[in-house]
Formats: structure tokens, C-alpha cells, sequence
């Protein structure tokens, strides 16, 4: 007797439905008739970020509307002729989200739905649209960071940003729902300018846990983001007559940009295989002077024991170190480095934010000040905005407090991990002549080339092919080779190596 094959069940918005028992029995299917899911559509590696891509769009557009069933990850792994894995990681990342949420027996059930994507803002009558070429046609203004954000390009590999799609909305959620129903009604007025004394305890716990600093809470600042702390510390030193805090060369534009707009000077100090020049620094005469030293940005470096030891010398004999601590928590391949705060705290201006932990939209960021400076930053806080909104204070306090975000961290670094690992092998294969440095931390890369080419001319010319990048040059003073600084986080391994391939072609037409 021949065996009769029974239709393979498939899944509906609510539940199975089957296949017509037709003809086609006989060959093997790869596809589900769920949302008509085809991998063969998938780019190659991205699996998991092609399904979750369709998946939250079938939410959004409601042909999952609340309340219905994904089906049973293995019954769609199955269908699709992938790892169960692939469509678990899927799950998980819509679950992060928020969008659905596993509910034991019954399921995975979507829960809320993505916002609509809005529709192109239209230009102002009177306003041109934007040229791309024309931003990096001289030098960088105040607004070139906006400008270039405004740009639409199909791979942004910009530096300084995380993978956004991995926030933890659903923690975030129960976070914030848990806050509102202990607020009491006094909650909602207004604060402490230096922030919720629940968040500044917060982060003195993680700051001692993770950074090696043992600070009072009394002693936090909270700002708006580690840009506020910068632009209220360079306007506190500049009320006490210091006129230049000294920069590293290279370093960040944004940086600059946040000092020179409160008056002060930035003289470069070189930086090499070691970091800072402690003896270039003294020869500035400046009496301040802003760092990266655990991941300098954006070569990448860290600040060596000798020069550590001679900087925090020439801060004894006076000097302030503001220390910027952006992105220390992004390792991979090299040890924790301490802070510089954790070992001269009376000389060290501290800051550091969650814009790369979670999100830079959170504005959340943090200020330690040595003991004269204090109440003078309180006092510039103060009359800067009366303090940061409460209710995001709280909400990341508790998820500080709780180790969630210890666990996102744990998340980000193995996501982040392959993300670099695609990077440095795309420039490898298609940049063979170029220097990559930074590959041990953070969240980007810097490619120096040889050979006397603009790097501004290269980043125009792929933003006209749609791969956005930063010139080395915004972020130098002193005289350099061409170069890039490529951003790799927030990209999937497969537009990565699109985006370094467009780079390589670019790169040919201009030699």
C-alpha cells in the first residue's frame, strides 16, 4: 500500500490552516504559506534580520493585528529550511521590541505595533534640497552633523551610533509601568536639578561596578547627554578664566564644536600608538585638557601606563583632565581599562551617558566634578533647564539598578562583535592597502589610505552612491593623510560589506 501524505499544517494570523492537498506533493517546498515568507529573498547572512524585518512590517501594516499566534518556532523553521535559531533570534528581537511576547501554551502573541513610517518631510517652498557634495565642500560648520544625518542614504556608516533596532523596549516598558504605579503624585513636580536621587545612586553603583570609580551619589551630576556635561564644564572652567582646554588631535569634531561654541580654545595635542603626548600637551600651555583615554576616539587606542602616569603628573601640578568616558563598555578583544577618574579624582571631570549603552534619544548622561568646580556646574545645570525630565530617570535607575542593562550590554557586545568582524573582513578583501586601527573596542573603525586624495571627496562620492561615511579630515587639525572613520553597529554584516564595496569602487576612481 503506497503511504498517503497528509497536508503539512502552516500558520494563519490566529492559528493552522493547511495546504491544498494538490499535485505538488511530490517535490520539496522551501517557503511557508505564512505571510508567503520566501528565504530566497534573504541577503546572504542576514537571515534572522530579513525575517524580523518582515515580521514587524506584517505587524505594522496589520496583517498580524494584536492578539494573533506566530507559529511555533520550529514549525517555521521547518517550512523555511532554516535553523530553528534563525527564527528563534527573530522572535527575540520583536520581543525586545516589545511587539510580541511569549505567553507559555499559548504562544507567541503580538502584543503592540510598530509606529507607521512617516512620510518624507516636504521641503519648504523656499528652501533647496539638499546636495550632498556640498557638505563636505569646505570646512565642517556647527550644523554639519544635522545636515548629515538629513542626507537619505541606503547604508549609514557613520560612527558614534549603536544597534538602535536592539533597544530594550519591552524591558523598558515593564521599567516605566512599574515607576508610574509607585510614583507618588509629588513625583511629578519638579526635581532636583542634579537629577532623581534614584538614578544618581544608579549610577554610582554602575559606575563602581563597571568603571572602577567609588563616588558619592551626592556627587552625580545628571545632564542631557554627555554633549550638555561638556558644554556646561566649558562654560564653569571658562567663568573661572581658563581660556583653552587642549584636544587630541585627532578627535572628535562634535567635540570641538561643543567647547569652541562656549569661547573656548582647543589647541591639538598629537596623539600615537600610546595615546595622548603628555609632553606635546605641556608644550600648549593649556591648563585643561579633554580626553578619550580608555578608547581614544577615533583611532581607538588606549592611553598606556607611562602616559598615564605622566599626565596624571601634570594634573597634580595643577592641570584639570576632563575625561570623556563615551564608550568604554564596548570591548572584544582587549581587558577593562580604569578610568583616570578612579585614580586622582580631586584633578578628573568626568562624564559619561547611555547614548551608546541604549540610545542617544534617551539625552541621558552624567557629570563628576572635582570638589571646586561642583556647585558651579549644579548652579550652570540649574539655569540651563531646572534639571532632566523625571520619569526617564526613574525608568533607567530601575533598569540600572535591576541589571538589565548589564544584559544588554552582554547583547550588544556579541552582536557588535560580528558586526566588526565583518567590517575588518570586507576592507581586507576589497581595501587591501588600507590601515585599519580600532578594531579592539567601541563602535567604529578609522581607515587611513595612502596616496594624496581628499577624504572629503571620497565621502562625497559615496554619499552620491548612497554609502554615508566621515573624513578623517573633520576630525583632525594638524596635517594628515586621507582617511575614514566607518561606524559598523548599527549596520547587518551583509550592508557592511555592500557599503565598503562601494567605498572600494569609489576608491579606484579616484587614484
Amino acid at each position: 500500500m503506497r503511504p498517503v501524505r497528509l497536508p503539512v499544517p502552516a500558520w494563519g494570523h490566529n492559528g493552522p490552516v493547511h495546504r491544498s492537498n494538490g499535485t505538488s506533493n511530490d517535490r520539496s517546498e522551501v517557503g511557508a504559506d505564512f505571510l508567503q515568507l520566501d528565504p530566497g529573498e534573504a541577503p546572504v547572512g542576514g537571515l534572522a534580520d530579513w525575517l524580523a524585518r518582515r515580521l514587524r512590517q506584517a505587524i505594522r501594516d496589520g496583517r498580524l493585528p494584536l492578539g494573533s499566534r506566530l507559529p511555533p518556532s520550529r514549525l517555521l523553521a521547518a517550512e523555511l529550511g532554516v535553523s530553528r535559531g534563525v527564527v528563534t533570534e527573530a522572535y527575540q528581537r520583536l520581543g525586545e521590541d516589545g511587539h510580541v511576547r511569549g505567553r507559555g501554551r499559548n504562544g507567541t502573541v503580538v502584543v503592540a505595533a510598530p509606529p507607521p513610517i512617516p512620510a518624507p518631510a516636504r521641503l519648504a517652498p523656499s528652501g533647496p534640497p539638499p546636495v550632498p557634495g556640498a557638505l563636505f565642500a569646505g570646512p565642517p560648520g556647527p550644523g554639519v552633523f544635522d545636515a548629515l544625518r538629513a542626507v537619505p542614504a541606503d547604508i549609514d556608516l557613520s560612527p558614534g551610533t549603536p544597534d538602535l533596532a536592539a533597544f530594550p523596549r519591552a524591558a523598558w516598558l515593564r521599567a516605566e509601568r512599574a515607576v508610574l504605579t509607585d510614583l507618588a503624585w509629588a513625583g511629578l513636580g519638579y526635581g532636583d536639578p542634579r537629577g532623581a536621587p534614584e538614578l544618581r545612586r544608579a549610577v554610582a553603583h554602575w559606575l563602581a561596578r563597571n568603571r572602577g570609580i567609588r563616588v558619592d551619589p551626592e556627587e552625580v551630576l545628571i545632564t542631557a547627554g554627555t554633549a550638555q556635561a561638556l558644554t556646561l564644564a566649558a562654560r564653569v572652567l571658562g567663568d573661572a578664566g581658563v581660556g583653552a582646554i587642549a584636544v587630541e588631535d585627532p578627535g572628535s569634531l562634535g567635540v570641538r564644536q561643543h567647547l569652541g561654541g562656549q569661547g573656548m580654545a582647543t589647541p591639538p595635542v598629537p596623539v600615537d600608538a600610546e595615546g595622548l603626548r603628555v609632553d606635546a600637551l605641556r608644550g600648549t600651555g593649556a591648563r585643561a585638557v579633554l580626553l578619550t583615554p580608555a578608547h581614544q576616539f577615533p583611532t581607538g587606542v588606549v592611553l598606556s601606563g607611562d602616559r598615564r602616569r605622566a599626565l596624571l603628573g601634570w594634573a597634580a601640578e595643577g592641570g584639570l583632565i576632563v575625561e570623556d568616558d563615551y564608550d568604554a563598555e564596548h570591548r572584544y578583544d582587549r581587558p577593562p581599562v580604569p578610568a583616570l577618574r578612579s585614580m586622582l579624582p580631586e584633578r578628573v571631570l568626568y562624564a559619561g551617558s547611555v547614548s551608546k549603552l541604549l540610545a542617544p534619544a534617551l539625552r541621558v548622561g552624567w557629570v563628576l566634578a572635582p570638589p571646586e568646580h561642583r556647585e558651579a556646574l549644579v548652579a550652570a545645570k540649574r539655569l540651563a533647564d531646572l534639571g532632566n525630565a523625571a520619569l526617564p530617570q526613574l525608568v533607567l535607575a530601575r533598569l540600572l539598578e535591576s541589571g538589565e542593562v548589564e544584559r544588554q550590554l552582554r547583547l550588544l557586545r556579541r552582536r557588535h562583535r560580528r558586526r566588526r568582524d565583518a567590517m575588518v573582513a570586507a576592507i581586507r578583501e576589497r581595501l587591501p592597502g588600507a590601515a585599519v586601527t580600532g578594531a579592539a573596542a567601541g563602535l567604529h573603525l578609522m581607515v587611513t589610505f595612502d596616496g594624496e586624495f581628499a577624504d572629503t571627496g571620497l565621502a562625497a562620492a559615496a554619499l552620491a552612491r548612497g554609502v554615508k561615511v566621515q573624513p578623517l579630515s573633520w576630525h583632525r587639525q594638524l596635517p594628515h593623510g586621507p582617511g575614514l572613520v566607518l561606524g559598523y553597529a548599527a549596520r547587518t554584516p551583509t550592508e557592511i560589506d555592500r557599503g565598503v564595496a562601494v567605498l572600494a569602487a569609489v576608491l579606484r576612481g579616484l587614484r
